[in-house]
């Protein structure tokens, strides 16, 4: 595993915009939906990579993930091949890179919610899990859309919102977002009924 690393603020600054590509393939079962990547994870080319990011460790503590994942410095090809082997995959509704999801414009994450269902028409995943619900109100105009399962699918998967893990979320742990994120598991058949 590479060693962490760490970055200035400058460094960081110069990813701005940058767009990190999907991780996703044709066995796909479960796709998680981020807001957008952060400036860690621009630079990084890694999905929730931030340092204090509870994504990966909510995933290990589910179950859904079988080894300890440590994306700060960049996921490694063996990283990668696990989530795609267990069937998961990783994108964003916006694919620029910001410091703050609320640098984001309405239209943006509009636009996103539409490349969404376009990505979920093409890879065929089960379930799709946006995490933060306050993005998926906006991207998909739902604003009294609630985390859960949702009443109707996404293109032909089934639709939960699910917390966002970014450590700014105070209000959920790794204990609960793993909670949260079994379910969705559940139904794509990546954990057992």
């Amino acid at each position: 595993m590479p060693a962490r690393r760490s970055f200035t603020p400058a460094e960081l600054e110069t990813y701005r915009d940058t767009v990190v590509p999907d991780l996703v393939d044709d066995d796909v079962r479960l796709l998680f939906v981020g807001i957008n990547p952060g400036l860690w994870t621009a630079a990084t080319q890694t999905h929730f990579a931030r340092p204090g990011n509870r994504f990966y460790p909510a995933l290990l503590a589910a179950g859904i993930i079988e080894r300890r994942v440590d994306p700060a410095a960049g996921m490694t090809p063996e990283d990668r091949a696990h989530l795609l082997d267990r069937g998961i995959g990783i994108t964003n509704l916006a694919p620029r890179a910001t410091a703050k999801a609320s640098e984001l414009t309405r239209e943006e994450l509009r636009a996103g919610g539409e490349q969404l269902v376009a990505l979920v028409r093409r890879v065929r995943p089960r379930v799709v899990a946006v995490a933060g619900v306050t993005a998926y109100r906006t991207a998909f105009a739902e604003p009294r859309a609630r985390t859960g399962l949702q009443d109707r699918p996404l293109a032909d998967a089934e639709l939960w919102v699910v917390p966002n893990p970014s450590g700014l979320n105070a209000h959920d742990t790794v204990a609960t977002l793993a909670e949260a994120y079994a379910g969705p598991a559940r139904a794509a058949g990546v954990l057992p009924a």
